[in-house]
């Protein structure tokens, strides 16, 4: 894990700068829109970064609701702390493992771009599924290979993606995609165990695939 907490606190600005672009708000408006929150409700972030997705969070449960953001990176935290429209009433963030979450009894559990870096994705599934309610759901959005021909001269660029995105994949001479997509596999497979009512859809050309289920 220390690994991990390096490379992104490293690599913090960049992300946040990347993680802010425009056209990455309608992701996150989709992405939020799998979890079904109501106002009031209190959702999680797994791996939350700077904060990116907590407007979008927070005008889906409303000022009588909770958004909790867990990461592992302090300097993640510390940026998203330091955005007004990312922190203030409703808004808490924690410094911690999102394969061990300190939370239970949440409506809703989000997490992005996060099950391909875990060595056990499922067993971080099964801590996300642990921390939300009976009937609460659970979203995992993820990059992936597009099976869209056209988009065909872009996946060559997926290995790329994965060793700059992945802790100690850019030094290795061994392709990361495979183990990228075989961790994102996993996860998916113990969402589909541990859930019901699930729903699965892709968006940006196919290169993005959103996976919720509800809990039961």
């Amino acid at each position: 894990m220390s690994d991990t907490r390096e490379f992104y606190g490293r690599w913090a600005d960049l992300y946040d700068r990347l993680a802010s672009l425009p056209f990455a708000e309608s992701w996150r408006e989709r992405a939020a829109d799998s979890l079904a929150l109501s106002p009031g409700d209190t959702v999680v972030e797994m791996g939350c970064g700077t904060g990116a997705n907590v407007p979008v969070l927070r005008r889906r449960v409303g000022p009588e609701g909770r958004v909790v953001g867990l990461d592992l990176t302090r300097e993640m935290i510390e940026r998203a702390r330091g955005r007004p429209d990312r922190a203030g009433d409703g808004v808490h963030y924690l410094l911690g493992d999102a394969t061990r979450p300190p939370v239970r009894g949440a409506d809703a559990v989000l997490a992005t771009f996060v099950a391909g870096i875990f060595a056990d994705p499922a067993a971080a599934v099964d801590a996300w599924c642990d921390s939300v309610r009976p009937g609460g759901r659970v979203a995992l959005l993820n990059f992936q290979r597009s099976e869209n021909p056209l988009a065909a001269p872009l996946d060559v660029a997926f290995e790329g993606f994965v060793r700059l995105s992945a802790p100690g994949a850019r030094l290795s001479r061994q392709s990361h995609a495979g183990a990228f997509e075989r961790r994102v596999a996993a996860a998916r497979d113990r969402l589909t165990e541990r859930t019901v009512d699930r729903r699965y859809e892709t968006f940006g050309g196919g290169f993005l695939g959103l996976v919720s289920g509800r809990v039961e």
